[in-house]
């Protein structure tokens, strides 16, 4: 199971008790924010794009952050193209509503938007659609093994 997966990838680090597991499901940004109870922007979404040469990667942004058409295609020098659940499934090992950047054996690129800089912590997905675990930025960035931060989200309140 995927939540077994980081459960133990939390363990290594002393993390464990942290992992967060709900009798209701987590697997969208608002469900996931009514069972932290938190707002859904604090919710950090991982997404699942084609890589142009092959394979995929992944983008964490806060919950109510968009990909930006333009900004993607300038960091990445192609359009944004979704995984299919399945390809997802495949690469992650995470099913979608639980995708994470956490207990992945592959190593694929993983950013994370700035999005999520204006919080002092976030709530990723654990590996199922029923679970998370509240991260700071910096301590998702080392844990999340990414790559760097960027900027290819809109419509996100840079206030809140």
């Amino acid at each position: 199971m995927s939540i077994e997966t980081v459960k133990a990838f939390f363990k290594q680090h002393g993390m464990e008790d942290m992992v967060m597991e709900f009798d209701t499901s987590s697997a969208t940004v608002d469900l996931a924010a009514q069972a932290v109870r938190t707002i859904p922007a604090k919710i950090a979404k991982t997404l699942s794009f084609q890589r142009k040469e092959g394979g995929g990667f992944l983008i964490v942004t806060a919950g109510d952050a968009k990909i930006d058409n333009t900004k993607f295609k300038g960091t990445f020098h192609s359009k944004a193209k979704m995984l299919s659940p399945a390809e997802v499934l495949d690469l992650t090992g995470h099913a979608v509503g639980g995708v994470c950047p956490f207990g992945i054996d592959k190593q694929i690129p993983i950013y994370l938007d700035i999005s999520l800089q204006r919080f002092p912590t976030v709530f990723p997905a654990c590996g199922s659609g029923n679970s998370a675990i509240e991260l700071d930025c910096e301590t998702l960035f080392r844990l999340s093994g990414a790559w760097e931060w960027i900027d290819v989200c809109k419509d996100w309140d840079p206030d809140l």
